[in-house]
């Protein structure tokens, strides 16, 4: 698999991003820089091209791309987010993706719907009913996605569903079942519920969940770690860093 990673690098106010369920602690933005930048040289090594966003100095959240929009096919679809200072990231994204070749529609108000509420897993679309992602977004995505099964999931004490749980290349749920009623694997490690599959047997995961790591290479896996400390003290993760967008055909 290969294709286009969406990112955007973070900027001077990453800081300021937003904390819910998280106490605030110091965010070293020279190395939240350094870690994308090695975030991003990864995504490239497994095979994917990198493609940055327009710079968005003023909105600290902006790196978390994937809250922005969810890629179904030739399908962008612009979200809606639910909390307010983050709603302008969406239009510089949305130039991005329309450059990539993809159509776009958008998630209007009053629904609200973040990316990182939106776990893809074959025909299957999981949507976390989360305080960013509400009922009328949930509905407004399933209208988007004729021929898809989408399935509301409740969570619980986390702030999206991929903070919770993603999916193994084969499509097994990982994650934590105190905040999902799912059928998961648990990891060893909270950072390892988050995975992003790259292609093959690789998955790209988080270096503070080395005890999931090793599950995951008994299982015949090939975990590629990568160093985010800076973007998980806001409750960032690696899926939330990038969107993915496979090349036709």
């Amino acid at each position: 698999m290969s294709g286009i990673a969406l990112v955007r690098k973070p900027g001077p106010r990453l800081a300021e991003g937003i904390v819910t369920h998280l106490s605030r602690s110091p965010v070293d933005a020279g190395l939240a820089l350094a870690q994308h930048a090695a975030y991003t040289a990864a995504l490239r090594e497994a095979g994917w091209r990198p493609v940055e966003v327009e710079p968005a100095d003023d909105l600290p959240d902006a790196p978390f791309v994937e809250d922005t929009v969810v890629v179904c096919g030739p399908l962008a679809v612009l979200t809606h987010p639910g909390a307010p200072e983050r709603r302008p990231e969406v239009a510089s994204v949305a130039a991005a993706v329309r450059r990539c070749g993809l159509d776009t529609v958008a998630i209007e108000p009053p629904a609200t719907l973040d990316g990182g509420d939106v776990l893809q897993v074959g025909d299957t679309v999981y949507v976390g009913r989360s305080g960013r992602t509400n009922d009328a977004g949930i509905a407004a995505l399933a209208a988007f996605l004729p021929g898809r099964t989408v399935v509301p999931v409740e969570l619980r004490g986390v702030l999206h569903l991929k903070s919770a749980v993603t999916a193994l290349p084969d499509g097994t749920l990982i994650g934590d079942r105190n905040c999902v009623d799912l059928p998961v694997l648990e990891p060893v490690e909270e950072a390892g519920a988050h995975v992003v599959p790259l292609g093959g047997d690789r998955v790209l995961m988080a270096a503070s969940a080395p005890g999931t790591a090793a599950m995951l290479r008994e299982r015949g896996l090939t975990p590629v770690l990568v160093d985010i400390s800076e973007f998980e003290k806001l409750e960032g993760c690696v899926t939330c860093l990038s969107v993915l967008i496979p090349e036709k055909g």
